[in-house]
């Protein structure tokens, strides 16, 4: 497929001017790993920010019918359950990224988030290679920690998401641990709105 103009006169002339910056040395391995560290960084300091905000509601019904409803809700997202513990109140679930966000939601993520990281790297490897970066799902598994224990006010469920390598990205650069700060809350609202609708009840923030 042809570019438009502007595009494809861009990448011409970007192209060429990657490649010398590599044969120059300015993008070294060293550089693109402090570039993904300090943008693990900034995501990490996000995602501990909106977990803190969102990361944990309280329904008002016993343990035991609140962790059936997450089981359910977490696997009609399309999400693998890959161990349980009832009496903990512990579920571990996993599932090929960007699950349990779709294409569509997925793209509305990268466009939010991606200059933030590019700019990130930027000051690593420079402004034209920082274009050549992106986000990149296929490889990576969303895998998602729920607690559900018992509180005065019905049972508290508590929501974790990390991201974990399968396969090297197509790219060959180092992975991100922490999913972007978009993505952390689209994934967060989907999740509590469909466990709100197995439930039948709204979560509150306890």
């Amino acid at each position: 497929m042809e570019l438009p103009g502007t595009w494809s006169t861009w990448l011409r002339a970007a192209i060429p001017a990657v490649l010398a910056c590599l044969v120059a040395g300015c993008m070294t391995q060293d550089k693109v790993r402090d570039a993904i560290n300090e943008v693990n960084q900034v995501f990490r300091n996000q995602y501990e920010s909106i977990l803190a905000q969102k990361g944990t509601r309280v329904f008002p019904l016993p343990r035991g019918r609140t962790f059936a409803g997450v089981r359910a809700a977490l696997s009609q997202l399309g999400m693998r359950m890959d161990g349980q513990d009832a009496d903990l109140g512990y579920l571990n679930f996993s599932a090929p990224a960007p699950l349990p966000l779709n294409v569509q939601e997925w793209g509305e993520v990268a466009q939010a988030d991606l200059p933030m990281m590019r700019e990130i790297a930027a000051r690593h490897v420079g402004l034209i290679p920082s274009w050549f970066i992106s986000f990149e799902p296929q490889g990576l598994e969303i895998v998602l920690n729920a607690t559900v224990v018992p509180v005065a006010a019905g049972s508290e469920v508590s929501l974790t998401m990390r991201m974990r390598q399968v396969t090297p990205p197509p790219s060959g650069m180092p992975r991100r641990e922490y999913a972007p700060p978009t993505g952390v809350h689209k994934g967060l609202d989907k999740i509590w709105g469909q466990i709100e609708r197995e439930l039948g009840v709204r979560g509150r923030s306890p």
